[in-house]
């Protein structure tokens, strides 16, 4: 009789019904002070980091690490020429933040519990490793996993879009290529069709890259590299919202393989096969398996694209 229904024998799609739901917590986030001199330390080296862009760039030379090393020392200084480099940093961290700050709100908007964004400086190549939200709940349905993975990278990619654009437009053509022990970036297919539409036909080795349009290269290293279908990246919920449990596994170790086949282009992949294969092959269970359905699975798919424009094979390397 349906009164003596049990719980076991709900449907799927009654499930988020009758699981408890989480309270946010009350007053100011938990260690704010922790939020905010992360997010300063991190303007700081990317804005180090902005500045030995510009000036390689103004200078029409390579850039090479001693500019990044004259920036520490300015830094040191107080030298406001330092403020050059804002023309990276910023766009950089608006990205972040847009990127962030999508998983974090669609959190709030299914009532899962997450931190604000923990930012990660770095004091060489971008400044930055990135930046993260801790969600210290369980997600309880396919389609909020869908909306939590997917709201950060599209997000971050709608405030990306008009600095690659104006970022391009700003840049000029050169000849760093065929210097030696030159640093070189690699170029996903999105900059790459921005740059034909300016430059036309040209070997993208001699488009200098204005620091704007670097933000939005940084930008989209860190949407392609959250998108692998794996684990708890962006990729990784959203393949398991989209296919479930047992695709998910089968997905993440063929990716997995993919990553050791892009490693004799570009060895770091290896290092990130190896994390992926230790801690990336599972996803956490989420309860509701009714299958997704209209726009959230147009949604996924497009994920997927976004993740091939925004991927460089070789994303540093140098000549």
């Amino acid at each position: 009789m349906a009164d003596s229904q049990s719980a076991g024998h709900l449907a799927a799609r009654d499930i988020w019904e009758i699981l408890p739901k989480p309270r946010w917590r009350s007053g100011r986030p938990e260690r704010l002070w922790l939020h905010m001199l992360l997010f300063l330390i991190t303007l700081l080296t990317t804005t180090v980091f902005g500045f030995a862009l510009t000036e390689s760039f103004r200078a029409g030379i390579p850039f090479n690490l001693d500019w990044l090393f004259d920036g520490y020392v300015r830094l040191a200084h107080l030298d406001p020429s330092l403020l050059d480099g804002l023309w990276f940093s910023a766009p950089l961290l608006l990205i972040l933040l847009a990127h962030e700050f999508g998983h974090y709100l669609a959190c709030r908007g299914w009532q899962v519990d997450a931190s604000l964004p923990f930012f990660l400086p770095s004091p060489l190549l971008l400044g930055t490793f990135g930046a993260f939200i801790r969600i210290r709940a369980p997600i309880y349905t396919r389609r909020s996993l869908l909306d939590i993975g997917a709201s950060g990278p599209f997000a971050g990619f709608v405030v990306l879009l008009p600095f690659l654009v104006i970022g391009t437009r700003l840049s000029h053509l050169s000849h760093l290529g065929t210097a030696p022990d030159v640093i070189s970036f690699g170029t996903p297919l999105l900059l790459r069709a921005a740059e034909w539409l300016h430059f036309g036909r040209v070997d993208p080795a001699d488009i200098q890259l204005h620091p704007m349009a670097m933000a939005a290269w940084a930008g989209l290293l860190a949407t392609s590299m959250n998108l692998l279908p794996m684990g708890q990246l962006d990729g990784g919920h959203i393949l398991y919202a989209a296919l479930g449990e047992r695709y998910h596994r089968v997905i993440a170790l063929a990716a997995i393989g993919g990553l050791v086949l892009l490693g004799f282009a570009y060895r770091a992949w290896w290092i990130w096969a190896v994390v992926m294969f230790l801690f990336g092959r599972r996803h956490p269970l989420v309860y509701d398996q009714t299958p997704l359905r209209g726009w959230r699975v147009a949604l996924s798919i497009a994920s997927f694209f976004l993740l091939i424009i925004s991927l460089a094979v070789v994303p540093v390397s140098t000549r």
